[in-house]
């Protein structure tokens, strides 16, 4: 039986909603990311997928979000870890603006190179290299030895924290991270070997990535 690790970004939040930079900000769910984590643990369950173990951020979007998968997989009571190391890239002196204010103030040119490059951060901020640096180490000690042990692990996190994790399992090259955008409350199944390469994916839910 291959190693199960599932992946999924945070429903919506009340920033995402104003288009508003987040970062390491707290905002919780809207309407709509409440619904959009009911039918990511709807469509884990009609997979017929179960956990042992669910990681999860520091900030309360992907937290609420793992809770209420849990709540849809009848899991309430699966151990649950948390940490900051799987929190969404800091945006630094973006975090708290409109991103069409960001580009009057900054230009476009440099508000996409903030948002799209790998390895330049904003002011105060991380690229999206600084995330994987605090990301993939905690993944490689925390979360891939325990689903190589065989248990079934689900993740809660974020737009970038998670890109950070697909590249390495997808092994994309820095011009090919750039391009992938992960959809919030759309889970990522992958079976991995005993050597924790990806034998397989499937996206349970097709949602437009914003």
């Amino acid at each position: 039986m291959p190693n199960l690790l599932v992946l999924v970004r945070h429903g919506q939040s009340e920033w995402n909603k104003k288009n508003l930079f987040t970062g390491w900000r707290d905002p919780g769910l809207t309407a709509q990311g409440m619904e959009e984590a009911r039918e990511a643990g709807q469509a884990m369950k009609a997979k017929g997928l179960r956990f042992d173990v669910a990681f999860t951020s520091a900030l309360s979007r992907a937290q609420e979000t793992n809770r209420i998968m849990l709540e849809e997989l009848g899991q309430g009571d699966l151990e649950i870890v948390e940490d900051q190391a799987l929190n969404e890239r800091d945006y630094g002196d973006l975090s708290g603006l409109n991103k069409d204010d960001a580009r009057e103030k900054w230009g476009e040119e440099q508000v996409h190179i903030w948002r799209r490059s790998y390895d330049v951060p904003p002011p105060g901020g991380e690229s999206l290299k600084m995330t994987a640096e605090r990301v993939l180490p905690y993944f490689e000690k925390e979360i891939l030895p325990r689903v190589l042990k065989g248990e079934r692990v689900l993740v809660a996190a974020h737009g970038n924290s998670l890109r950070a994790l697909v590249m390495q399992l997808d092994k994309l090259n820095q011009e090919q991270v750039l391009a992938l955008n992960i959809a919030t409350g759309a889970p990522i199944v992958y079976q991995l070997d005993d050597k924790g390469n990806v034998l397989g994916k499937e996206m349970l839910i097709e949602r437009e990535a914003h």
